[in-house]
């Protein structure tokens, strides 16, 4: 029988095998952390703590007021040594809170708050994911409130946990789904009630068969009418237009959002993360990072503070083999961010640290295009990569527009395809960039 899925897209290799079958270990309690105050999109939070405030794991130290916004915590118990541009995995420098901490911690799981979700409100609910926090983890950090809040003009039916976690390499997700599938599922109900939905999906891709069971196992109890959807294994079937797409058969138009088709869609981790701010007053302190790839040492899932340098992450993990040249990017290799400053914190949104070495960072001249349409027949968004990069580098943001360049998705499926070895991902990104440009230009 055919899985649901969607058309085009990719098969590459997936590497999971080196982290699939490993149990989150909880990494050693840091020293330090540095807190950026932007770390999702929307606007940045203000300071409001001071140099040498002492501070307590859980406490808010950031905050902004305005809609779509999210503040941020201390991740430890300490003291703030400086308020400063930090380097950030971004690859610029972000205004940041850095605390030092004294070695001690609190017990989250001990302060489990007896509550009754069908007697929450649903302003007490989105209150509690708001002062927490919360962000989508899949990678993309928007503020999950937010998300929470449609416009009262967009009726939403349905509600999709993403638990397809198709980049190669991450088993983050993967992970969480098999240790921790009550809490998901319990956040999946504050999410469902907090919209007033009661149709409910989960897709996961059927390479994570224990993840399907474990998640089967625990919905009977939580809830029954849960839809828990196999899909096919291929790239990008996480995204979320893709996987709209192949769970509910919606197409989300060109410069639509989900809701628009009346969906939201949020990822399997951010579901925990809405369980534990609700029962224990917990705020986003903490996530589960992937570090793996063929440069580390010891790949592992770490339960990592948010703030803990991707030096101390990677030294956990046994540190980075051997000499020669490494690239080491935030996220997975489709989507994932190269970094040159292992000085940067985990953030929100950092779901993996991918060290690659030998062979798979070797670099490749490319070539010219050969028009083998390659790219085309890969795209998810069907678009035709190798005309709208001509457009992005001769910069010609109208054209680019006018065949649909803004919908990109930017998941690399193109580039990956390429025989010519043609950097077709970041020339997109770049004409995406040239049309904004050119908007914020004819509107002054």
């Amino acid at each position: 029988m055919a899985l649901n899925t969607f058309k085009h897209g990719i098969h590459p290799n997936y590497h999971k095998e080196l982290t699939a079958g490993k149990k989150t270990e909880k990494a050693a309690l840091t020293k330090k952390v540095a807190i950026p105050l932007q770390q999702h999109l929307g606007a940045p939070c203000q300071p409001i703590v001071k140099k040498g405030d002492t501070v307590v794991e859980g406490q808010k130290i950031g905050d902004a007021n305005t809609f779509v916004t999210s503040p941020v915590h201390s991740t430890i118990n300490g003291k703030v040594k400086e308020i400063e541009k930090y380097p950030h995995p971004s690859g610029s420098k972000v205004m940041s809170i850095i605390i030092e901490g004294d070695g001690t911690q609190r017990q989250w799981d001990s302060r489990q708050i007896g509550i009754d979700i069908d007697k929450l409100s649903i302003e007490e609910i989105k209150t509690a994911i708001r002062e927490a926090g919360i962000v989508g983890l899949g990678g993309a950090a928007f503020p999950t409130v937010v998300k929470l809040s449609p416009p009262k003009d967009k009726k939403i039916d349905s509600v999709i946990l993403n638990g397809c976690e198709c980049e190669p390499f991450l088993t983050s997700d993967h992970r969480l789904m098999i240790e921790w599938p009550e809490k998901i599922l319990w956040g999946m109900k504050l999410i469902m009630k907090s919209l007033g939905v009661s149709s409910g999906y989960i897709g996961i891709e059927e390479n994570k068969p224990d993840a399907i069971g474990a998640l089967e196992n625990v919905k009977r109890s939580i809830i029954p009418d849960l839809k828990i959807i196999p899909l096919e294994t291929k790239y990008p079937q996480g995204a979320e237009k893709m996987l709209i797409k192949a769970i509910l058969n919606r197409k989300v138009p060109v410069g639509k959002l989900p809701m628009d088709v009346g969906v939201v869609v949020q990822n399997v981790g951010t579901a925990k993360a809405v369980y534990d701010a609700v029962k224990y007053d917990k705020p986003l302190l903490e996530r589960v990072v992937t570090v793996s790839g063929n440069g580390i040492n010891e790949p592992k899932n770490l339960l990592v503070r948010i703030g803990t340098s991707f030096d101390e992450v990677v030294n956990q993990c046994g540190g980075i083999k051997g000499d020669g040249e490494k690239l080491v990017i935030m996220g997975g290799p489709m989507m994932g961010i190269s970094q040159t400053n292992l000085e940067v914190p985990v953030i929100k949104g950092t779901s993996g640290i991918t060290v690659l070495a030998g062979d798979l960072v070797r670099p490749a001249e490319y070539q010219p295009c050969i028009k083998c349409s390659r790219c085309v027949e890969v795209c998810p968004v069907n678009l035709m990569p190798y005309r709208l990069t001509d457009y992005a580098r001769f910069n010609e943001p109208d054209k680019f527009r006018a065949w649909g360049g803004v919908s990109c998705i930017e998941c690399g499926c193109c580039s990956w395809t390429c025989p010519s070895n043609r950097p077709l991902v970041q020339w997109l990104r770049v004409g995406k960039l040239r049309v904004r440009e050119a908007e914020k230009g004819s509107s002054k």
